[in-house]
Formats: C-alpha cells, structure tokens, sequence
C-alpha cells in the first residue's frame, strides 16, 4: 500500500509535508509517494538527515513541474496545471500507483481532481467531504462541510451511507448513530429537503435516530450527522473558531498569576490531554467520500504531525476497502428504488385494466 502526498501544498510547503511524510515512513513504516518539486523536497530531505544512502526505502519522489496556489480557481488542475502535484497525486491513485492521496493544499483544487481524474463511486452522484469532531464520549462524522452547496434528498442520502461507513470502519463504531441536521428534532422540523431526506433515510436500513440540532454535534447523541455542505462548513468552522478561543482564554487566565501558573503545572496533564482531544492534527485531513480511492483534504495550515495523522487515517481508510463497501449499499439502494417503481408501475397497469374508463 502507497499513499502520494502533496510535497507542494499548504502554507508550510514543502517542510511540513516532507516531515510528516518522513515521520509516517519511518514511525509507521507506511509507503509514501512524495509528489512535488524533486530538488526542494530533496532538500528538506537533507534538513531531515535523509539524504543519500540514509533514505529510508518508504519514501519515493515523484516530480512535479508545477505548483496550484490557494488562490487560484478549483478548475485549475484540470485545465490549466496539468502537471501540478495536486494533479498528478489524483492520477497515481487512478494508476493504482496509490491507493489514495493526502493535500493540505487547495480544498477546491483536491476536490476536483479527485472527482475528475480519479472519478466517483458508481451510483454516487456527489462526492462529501467529511469532517471528524470531537464529542463528549467519543467522535463524531459530520458531512458534507463543504464540498456541495446546494443538496437534494438523494445526495443526503448518500452522505448517510458514507458516513455510515467511514464511522465504523475508521472510527471503530460498531453501529453507527444516523442523525439529519434540522432545527428541531420533530419530524416536520426543518425546510422542504430536510422534511423529504427524514423520510428517506427512514428506508435505507441504516441506524438512523431522526432530527439532531446543533447541540447533537459535541454531545454524543450521534455518531453520524447528515447535512448539506453550506450548513456542515459552518459549523465546523466556528467549531474550530471556539476550541482556538477557549485556549486562548486559558492561556490568559493561566498567566495571570503565580498562583494560577503554580496550579497549571499540576494540572498540566489534564491540559494536555484535553488538546489532544479537540486538536485538529490528531485527526489530520478530512475525507472526501464518494471517489474511487481515498482523497484527504487538510488545513492549509497543517503542520508535519497532521500530515502523519492524515497519512495513517489514509491507510485505514484503503485497507477498509471503503469505497467498495459505499459501492455496494449504494446500488442495493438504487435496486430497492427500482423494484418499488416497478411494483408501483404495475399497479396503476392493473388498475387501467380494471377500469379502463
């Protein structure tokens, strides 16, 4: 198993991709594909006393000419920068060279290589990007945050089964807890496609608890939740906003004086595993779900240990064989649809021959 990493993207390229890689190579003896621009990557490899006879026989270079800023249009890789890493990591998935990709470089870029060079699961019209939060007891899988805008029932539906399966395979929840995103939990809560999707996902056969609100996201409810991506960005972005405050705020009051410093050294561990709790780079990269391989999107601000992170989710996500497995219940929900509007076709045949008049 091989995962191609973007050496190029992010605001700390190429150090903090190449280190992450480095650490996931000879930490986790995972097989990397460093795909940028050969003589920088080379040269954090020398920073990192990985030059020459010493490289580890995990890492592999793979060059790109070429560069997608943060700035510039999603549709870039596709029409424009054809041998950009974003790129050409999309294509050693599709060659089956890797098994999936890791970019903490442009969200929109990622996406659309990954849709468009790799190609979606069959039966998948949208691909979700799926974001991993934590909550009280655990973790929860929030999607879409942010790949699709606009949804309809079916897209929503699909999410669901994603997420269904990234939260038991990767997460490691036996039967995952389904919740619909609404303003209330009632069944009629909600707008006109929040009102269909409850009595759609009603029929999959997945475990699915009803409405959630906002308050279901941190409070361990569900494991699960289905949204559209406007709403699911939203909350993960001032999800990421209040942790970064609250630590701040910390911070703050920690130093504010002797007595409070002296009693942050006894409480220091208490700290520390609380970051680890609600630190982004212990999960590393949101997946985007739906594609033929894996395709993890991180923060452009990702530092080597969320590329490690991202990485080793990477090799879960492959050795899961998740695709295959979204594959699978996707067509067995399109064959459901397709014997109920037979069997519905059927009976308005009968009833025409019944009465023809």
């Amino acid at each position: 198993m091989q995962i191609a990493v973007d050496a190029m993207g992010g605001d700390h390229a190429p150090q903090s991709a190449v280190e992450g890689a480095v650490r996931a190579a000879t930490e986790d003896g995972t097989a990397v594909l460093l795909v940028g621009d050969r003589v920088r990557i080379e040269d954090e490899l020398t920073r990192l006393g990985l030059s020459g006879h010493r490289r580890t026989d995990h890492l592999e270079i793979v060059h790109a000419e070429e560069v997608v800023g943060m700035d510039e249009p999603a549709i870039t890789p596709i029409r424009k920068k054809r041998r950009s890493s974003i790129r050409l990591c999309a294509e050693l998935v599709k060659e089956g060279r890797a098994q999936a990709f890791v970019t903490a470089g442009n969200t929109g870029a990622a996406m659309i290589s990954a849709k468009m060079v790799i190609g979606t699961v069959a039966g998948v019209d949208r691909p979700a990007l799926a974001a991993v939060l934590p909550n009280s007891t655990g973790r929860t899988v929030l999607l879409d945050v942010g790949a699709n805008v606009d949804t309809k029932p079916i897209h929503l539906r699909e999410f669901a089964v994603m997420g269904h399966f990234y939260a038991q395979e990767v997460i490691g929840t036996p039967a995952p807890r389904i919740g619909l995103m609404s303003i209330g939990e009632e069944e009629g809560k909600g707008n006109d496609v929040t009102r269909e999707v409850f009595k759609v996902l009603k029929t999959t056969g997945l475990n699915f608890l009803g409405n959630v609100e906002g308050r279901d996201v941190f409070n361990g409810h569900v494991d699960v939740i289905v949204c559209d991506g406007f709403v699911g960005n939203v909350i993960l972005k001032s999800a990421e906003a209040l942790a970064e405050m609250i630590f701040r705020m910390l911070r703050e009051e920690v130093e504010s004086s002797a007595r409070t410093k002296a009693g942050y050294v006894l409480a220091k561990p208490a700290f520390d595993r609380f970051r680890r709790r609600t630190d982004y780079s212990e999960y590393g990269a949101a997946p985007l779900l739906g594609v033929n391989g894996g395709c993890f999107i991180g923060h452009g601000r990702s530092n080597a240990r969320a590329i490690q992170s991202a990485i080793r989710r990477a090799v879960e996500f492959s050795a899961a064989q998740l695709d295959r497995k979204i594959h699978d219940k996707i067509a067995e929900l399109h064959s459901q649809e397709e014997r109920l509007l037979a069997g519905a076709h059927a009976q308005r045949v009968d009833r025409l021959k019944e009465n023809p008049a």
